[in-house]
């Protein structure tokens, strides 16, 4: 991988666990560096896609990545700040 480079991910429009287990693999096997995910394809902003983020950012973190969440819409923004994790994953403005 080049390091200049970010590894980017992409949510699919409605995770399983499964999908996010695989993700969260990559990570694991990847150098640490620079991670962009991409969310603006999913679906619907609930709990669920709270979970998947949440468990990326973790399996980021163990590996010594820099992740970064690119394309979050404006609910599931509200979501995370509703439930305080906006900041704690590092969630910028588009």
């Amino acid at each position: 991988m080049d390091t200049s480079q970010p590894l980017v991910v992409t949510l699919p429009a409605r995770p399983t666990r499964g999908e996010v287990a695989l993700l969260c693999a990559e990570l694991g096997a990847a150098p640490p560096g620079d991670v962009v995910c991409e969310v603006g394809a999913l679906a619907q902003a609930d709990l669920s896609a709270v979970d998947a983020l949440a468990r990326l950012s973790l399996a980021a973190g163990r590996r010594g990545h820099r992740i970064r969440f690119h394309g979050a819409g404006p609910e599931l923004r509200a979501l995370l700040r509703l439930t305080g994790l906006d900041e704690t994953l590092g969630l910028r403005p588009d």
